[in-house]
């Protein structure tokens, strides 16, 4: 199937261009949301930005389509998130398409969190990196850091334009963070449940225990949702966050077991700010209730 969207691509580009490109244009692709949302605020009027993985997608297992494959064609450079599943799966194939794409990392510098390794059968599966860098102020200034310099290699005459940006959005975030640490006080709940464990590099920034109900990126067995339950119960959890993409039946399930409360997240979301403001609030009892009654 992959192999021949590769065909069709090639067929496409013969015929046609990207036709939302105007001419003279620069373009950046980045792979999610968020990363567009952290290259916008620095690249400004410079470049235009478009991401891989539309809203509602999940980066883990989304495919391109043959357009934005044609568009990728068009990007001088390809800003990386890291190690997020669509990168594992598509990035060496899609440079061999574009092979004139400059590519930078902007997880680079970040202090990473890798999973436990687990036997299966006679052999060992080490853990992998956890590729959810972007949920979490101190990983956000190193990717914008990282951006920034990316945007002055690719385009040195307006290094002081992006650095008054950059300082701009760095603000924001240091800003963001100190709103997140003043909601996360000893008030606040010190554990959260989630479907897919997008909140890892959040949790540890803010000594918060995040319980995931995905076993190893699969749906949980019988014996593990009973596990769950008992421990969500043991450490007074009080909300289950459920993600747009993922199925939240199992999180209703342990949610009615435990008298927990569903609330609604999305990590993959462009405005980072609001989101993260709005992940911490959930868990402040008093704040959680003052938003649910304002909706």
């Amino acid at each position: 199937m992959k192999t021949q969207l590769f065909i069709l691509l090639l067929l496409v580009t013969a015929c046609a261009g990207n036709p939302g490109k105007k001419q003279g244009e620069r373009v950046i692709t980045v792979t999610i949301e968020p990363q567009r949302y952290f290259t916008e605020a620095i690249a400004g009027d410079k470049f235009k930005v478009i991401s891989m993985v539309p809203k509602g997608s999940s980066p883990e297992t989304y495919d391109p389509t043959p357009q934005q494959l044609v568009s990728l064609g068009e990007s001088e450079a390809y800003f990386r998130i890291g190690h997020i599943g669509f990168e594992q799966t598509w990035m060496d194939r899609l440079l061999k398409n574009a092979p004139h794409i400059s590519v930078f990392d902007t997880s680079k510098g970040i202090d990473l969190i890798y999973g436990e390794g687990h036997t299966h059968g006679d052999h060992y599966h080490p853990g992998g990196v956890e590729p959810h860098i972007w949920n979490s102020a101190a990983n956000a200034q190193v990717i914008t850091s990282n951006i920034y310099k990316a945007l002055c290699t690719l385009d040195r005459e307006n290094e002081s334009y992006y650095l008054a940006r950059y300082d701009s959005i760095n603000q924001r975030i240091l800003h963001t963070d100190s709103i997140l640490s003043s909601i996360l006080t000893a008030d606040a709940d010190s554990a959260f449940m989630i479907y897919h464990p997008a909140l890892s590099y959040f949790a540890r920034d803010y000594g918060l225990e995040q319980i995931s109900i995905e076993e190893e990126g699969k749906e949980p067995s019988p014996g593990h949702l009973k596990n769950l339950i008992e421990h969500c119960k043991a450490k007074n959890v009080r909300v289950v966050f459920v993600q747009p993409e993922f199925d939240k039946r199992n999180a209703e399930i342990i949610a009615q077991q435990t008298n927990t409360q569903i609330v609604p997240i999305n990590p993959l979301a462009y405005d980072w700010e609001e989101e993260m403001i709005h992940t911490a609030r959930s868990l402040s009892p008093a704040l959680s209730k003052r938003e649910g009654e304002g909706r």
